[in-house]
């Protein structure tokens, strides 16, 4: 029995192809996909696809389209074996990161995938990922998906998408997922890394469409200024901050600094320490530099990605009820986002 795929086409550069006579770029035509990409007839997979009425550029993603992807998976869940989203790469790490937190109790596996250059061009990197985008959406044993979770395909490998960030604007190879081993290759076989893979929800699929987006980022650096920091401390309806710190969560110890970060969380705001780094994770109290965060209530974000805590936290602010529960979520891996 065939698998059923829906693709869902949001935008960016995959979906443009080169117009043979006039060397134009134009939008690719997904209603004939299987005209336009042969292979995929080769598939024991009955494929169809739906785009978004205005595709956008990844650059202009926002909570809005996050929700308009969650709910076109919802309304065509038990319709699928599987979902491909054709996203552009630039906030796809975002993306997928949202998307594993809002769709909850996931148990079919949701695909991000993309290029770098566009679908109808020469060296196009976009039909190879396309291809195989499909066949592990498509996938099952003993009639149950391989994957259940929310990925990233990107040049040979598939990644939980949540661990994810973009690391390259020039290579193929545009995302690394340094603190957690990739879920699959491709190569002449897909070879699955099935202890990595993450086990099927066994509830009925939720999806959490209430994100609160009043979260900031402030980003460390030496000679910071404390104009800098209150202005970002005293933004307006703030509730919570992602302080993106030095090696294994460290920062300065100015005094100035502690007191404010002191006082802003005495005030209910939520603080997460990211490290800036692209491996490895945070350890507060580790180091002197680090030990007033834990001591004030600063919560440790382990080896979260800066994009995974930004959605994570405007899940949890969106669901939570009160600051206990928000601390106790952050704290914990929801979706196999950190290491605890």
């Amino acid at each position: 029995m065939k698998s059923k795929v829906l693709l869902i086409y949001t935008g960016g550069t995959i979906g443009m192809m080169q117009d043979a006579k006039t060397g134009q770029l134009k939008p690719f035509d997904f209603k004939h996909l299987t005209e336009q990409i042969p292979e995929l007839n080769k598939f024991e997979v009955e494929l169809s696809a739906v785009s978004f009425s205005k595709p956008i550029d990844s650059s202009d993603m926002s909570p809005a389209v996050w929700i308009e992807m969650a709910e076109a998976v919802k309304a065509n869940y038990t319709k699928y074996d599987g979902f491909v989203i054709l996203h552009g790469s630039d906030t796809m790490s975002f993306t997928a990161s949202a998307l594993s937190f809002m769709l909850e109790n996931l148990s079919k596996p949701v695909i991000l995938t993309g290029s770098q250059l566009p679908i109808g061009t020469i060296r196009t990197d976009g039909k190879e990922n396309l291809i195989t985008a499909i066949e592990i959406a498509a996938a099952k044993e003993k009639g149950k998906p391989v994957v259940s979770e929310v990925c990233i395909y990107f040049e040979y490998q598939l990644y939980r998408g949540n661990r994810t960030h973009k690391y390259n604007a020039e290579h193929f190879q545009a995302f690394q997922s340094p603190n957690y081993p990739i879920l699959a290759e491709a190569g002449v076989h897909l070879k699955y890394n099935r202890a990595a893979l993450m086990k099927p929800g066994t509830k009925k699929l939720n999806v959490q469409t209430k994100l609160d987006p009043n979260i900031a980022i402030l980003k460390m650096y030496p000679g910071i200024s404390e104009n800098v920091v209150d202005a970002v401390l005293k933004t307006k309806n703030l509730k919570a901050l992602i302080i993106e710190t030095f090696g294994a969560g460290n920062a300065t110890t100015q005094q100035w600094f502690t007191d404010s970060l002191k006082e802003a969380i005495s005030g209910g705001l939520v603080v997460l320490n990211v490290t800036q780094c692209n491996a490895g994770k945070v350890e507060q109290g580790k180091y002197a530099t680090s030990a007033a965060f834990k001591k004030m209530g600063v919560i440790g974000g382990s080896d979260i990605t800066t994009e995974a805590a930004v959605a994570k936290l405007m899940y949890v602010l969106g669901t939570a009820k009160g600051k206990k529960e928000i601390e106790k979520m952050l704290r914990s891996s929801l979706r196999g986002e950190m290491s605890i």
